[in-house]
């Protein structure tokens, strides 16, 4: 299939990124939020086209759907966008040298993004809101999984763009086939940067075929290190909230680690989450230790770690220190989000210095990490690498920079 002609439009549409004010870019999402919240039961319709294809127990069904609250809430991020301050034409550095020249490091587009994401039809708002606003043309490859969705949604931005004079190109969504996915891998001479959403099977076939730059917004398994000062009552909020507010999404908790001390407050640690039937895998340490209060058809013995399970399951391990701790997460977590439930304000910065990840948390549950709770507006994505971005992605990691350089004809001596 070729895209080429798709990928020139939306080159072309990122050209005329010096004619935008941020007046009519922002008066451009508001129109977007309001036709969201308008035309609520059109894609609800077409959402509801994709759920029918898919089992309610994939654990994927949660992000496909939308709801009218999800809908509202993504109106609403879309509106915060644009009320943020561009992230252009920010002055980063500014020096003289002492033979006059004057250096100016500034933010700018990158151009064209490209995203490529699953069964998530709020990326393609979040993407498109994010992009504009920072003065990119985004192309969208969604998966099939979401197509109806993801095709009701660009037909209202596109419609909207157009009604207020703006290039419709500004936001495009290729076909769902997967040929569409190894071209835009590969399409260097339109795409400036690339950033998959989804697996951990995605993101690593994105990084291993794509020959235009990647940012890579990992997989997300996440810990919670419950430690010998933890407050048992704070302890069973985070661990309750972080685990089920919403299981398929890349913050959601995936293994407990319990201070050995503590092994007799487990039982209240973990009493919520049978409300909400989470299947436990434990070690034989707190096995013992929830048998008697869990109930027994959802407690099993752990086989191992480090999986992110995107459903009501969850690890539990017994550690005998911190180091341990950290040591455990070193080996299994993905560099995303991790969490001490500790009173000891030593143990807490110990956690906080030696943890490699994007987000670490002390007494607060792991679902903060997002970008409308980051005060971002919205997100792109959760960036688990170190090079340019990490954590939530928002405006400012939409944009790179340029050095601009003035003088009155300084010439470098031979």
């Amino acid at each position: 299939m070729n895209i080429q002609p798709i990928l020139v439009s939306a080159r072309e549409a990122s050209f005329t990124q010096d004619r935008l004010d941020d007046v009519a870019v922002g008066r451009a999402l508001c129109a977007v939020a309001d036709e969201i919240d308008a035309q609520t039961p059109r894609l609800l319709a077409a959402n509801a086209d994709d759920l029918a294809r898919m089992s309610p127990d994939n654990p994927k069904y949660d992000r496909l759907k939308l709801t009218a609250g999800r809908l509202h809430d993504i109106a609403a991020d879309m509106r915060r966008v644009a009320a943020l301050p561009s992230p252009l034409g920010r002055i980063l550095q500014h020096d003289v040298r002492p033979n006059g020249m004057e250096l100016t490091r500034v933010s700018v587009p990158f151009g064209v993004i490209g995203v490529i994401y699953e069964a998530r039809p709020n990326v393609t708002f979040d993407v498109f809101a994010l992009c504009l606003k920072a003065g990119s043309a985004c192309v969208l490859k969604g998966g099939s999984d979401a197509r109806s969705s993801n095709a009701a949604a660009i037909s209202l931005i596109r419609d909207v763009l157009r009604r207020n004079g703006l290039d419709p190109n500004w936001a495009t969504l290729l076909p769902f086939e997967r040929e569409c996915t190894d071209a835009l891998l590969r399409a260097d001479d339109y795409i400036d940067l690339l950033i998959p959403r989804g697996s951990a099977s995605l993101i690593r076939y994105v990084r291993e075929h794509a020959t235009v730059p990647v940012i890579e917004t990992g997989a997300g398994v996440c810990h919670t290190y419950f430690d010998r000062a933890g407050d048992t009552a704070k302890g069973a909020a985070v661990i309750f909230n972080a685990k089920t507010r919403r299981v398929s999404v890349c913050n959601a908790l995936d293994c407990l680690l319990v201070h050995r001390e503590r092994l007799a407050d487990l039982p209240s640690l973990c009493r919520p989450l049978a409300d909400k039937r989470v299947t436990i895998y434990a070690d034989a340490d707190s096995f013992r230790g929830l048998r008697a209060s869990y109930p027994e058809e959802l407690l099993q013995r752990a086989d191992g770690y480090g999986t992110e399970f995107l459903d009501y399951k969850m690890a539990i391990r017994t550690v005998d220190s911190l180091d341990e701790a950290l040591a455990h997460i070193r080996r299994y977590g993905s560099r995303h989000s991790e969490c001490i439930v500790t009173e000891d304000p030593v143990a807490a910065g110990r956690f906080l210095r030696r943890v490699d990840a994007a987000c670490v948390y002390v007494n607060v549950s792991t679902a903060f990490t997002d970008g409308a709770q980051f005060g971002l507006g919205a997100e792109v994505g959760i960036s688990t690498q170190k090079l340019h971005a990490r954590g939530p992605m928002g405006l400012e990691a939409l944009t790179t920079y340029k050095w601009l350089i003035r003088g009155d004809g300084q010439t470098r001596p031979q």
